[in-house]
């Protein structure tokens, strides 16, 4: 076999892909394992979304290469859509630049300006994504811990005694994954202050302000923000478009200018149809999202029984599509509790060890199952 490049030394297979081939060979031995790990929302996009898709790729002039930058009608949809709901300005020309999802724009963000001798800054607990793609940029990753106590908010002055003269970029996600956590704008506004003292470029990564959370915020909201931080955006959780791959990131069209330079050797641009398609998502009005939340509230509930039942621990004010809690303290650690449901009730749930150290006495549970599935998962537990 032919030896791998350096750079992928570290870098392990993402913890899903491997776990997921294993619930597959379970299901193949004819267990049946429900799956309450991964956030693949299970509903499906809005009719009309669909319905602009199917027409779309219907039109003979639709299958030929797209722009880098998407078409103008998915910038402006995506300005007028920032504009709405998180009163926030930006220039369709310049300052949204669509991506296939925002995961792709975290390594494209990594790439452009990352390099060996440069810090990044990464949560712990945190997506696995922010070190991953960091390392394949060559950077060196400094984790920053976020804890129960501190509401999973970076701790300034503890940051404030490091040294940061090395630090390029320091990657945010609020409302956080795995957590739950919430951000209001004095939070971003220091985020923001803090970027801007220390010449770092702040990354929020922002897939999840509109599940379970009636007021989404952006970092480009504070006053300054595009001075020092840009944002990512996607359809995949808040319009349950997540195979579609459609995102975006935002911000300062210097910033976005430069990603674009790595970004367009990297693709031919997005099916005009999917773009089509998006820029319908991006134009449904307020009540899809109230829609949408009201299940996953009932699902949520139903989450909260399940977790009762482990004797778990949790805030029942997170957002996001995810519950996170903390396991008691009979057991090791999130892997030996998630395994022990997983083999003895054919449920499975995310160990919090994943996202780093801060989380391996936690565990998480995905909302993205029928609420017939939760009410059949929590009878496998209580039988145990």
């Amino acid at each position: 076999m032919f030896s791998t490049a350096k750079r992928l030394e570290g870098i392990s297979e993402y913890y899903f892909a491997g776990k997921l081939r294993e619930i597959a060979d379970m299901r193949a031995q004819g267990k049946d394992i429900i799956n309450l790990g991964i956030g693949s929302p299970d509903l499906p996009p809005h009719p009309d979304v669909t319905e602009a898709l199917h027409h779309s790729a219907a039109q003979p002039t639709a299958h030929g290469y797209q722009s880098y930058t998407g078409t103008p009608a998915l910038r402006e949809a995506w300005s007028r859509w920032y504009a709405q709901y998180y009163n926030v300005s930006l220039a369709p020309a310049n300052e949204v630049l669509p991506l296939m999802g925002s995961k792709e724009g975290i390594v494209h963000l990594a790439m452009t300006f990352l390099e060996a001798g440069d810090v990044a800054l990464v949560p712990n607990p945190g997506y696995p994504t922010y070190r991953a793609a960091s390392v394949l940029a060559g950077a060196t990753v400094e984790y920053y811990p976020l804890s129960e106590t501190n509401g999973w908010l970076p701790d300034f002055a503890a940051l404030e005694q490091q040294d940061l003269s090395r630090v390029k970029i320091m990657w945010v996600n609020y409302p956080h994954m795995p957590t739950g956590a919430q951000a209001d704008n004095t939070f971003f506004e220091e985020v923001v202050a803090f970027g801007r003292k220390h010449r770092i470029l702040i990354v929020n990564d922002n897939p999840y302000s509109f599940i379970l959370n009636d007021n989404p915020v952006s970092i480009l909201s504070v006053e300054g923000a595009k001075e020092v931080a840009l944002e990512l955006n996607s359809l995949s959780k808040s319009h349950n478009m997540a195979g579609w791959r459609m995102g975006a990131l935002v911000g300062n069209a210097e910033y976005l200018s430069a990603v674009l330079r790595f970004k367009s050797n990297m693709d031919s641009g997005q099916f005009l149809a999917l773009q089509q398609a998006a820029v319908k998502a991006l134009e449904l009005p307020a009540d899809w999202y109230r829609d949408l939340n009201a299940i996953y509230k009932e699902r949520q509930v139903r989450a909260f029984d399940i977790l009762d039942h482990l004797h778990c621990r949790f805030d029942r004010n997170q957002q996001g599509m995810f519950v996170w809690a903390r396991i008691p303290e009979t057991w090791k650690d999130g892997y030996a509790l998630s395994d022990h449901v997983l083999y003895n009730s054919h449920v499975f749930i995310t160990p919090g060890g994943i996202f780093g150290s801060a989380g391996e006495q936690y565990v998480r549970i995905s909302l993205c199952q029928d609420k017939n599935v939760f009410t059949t998962a929590l009878e496998r537990i209580a039988a145990l």
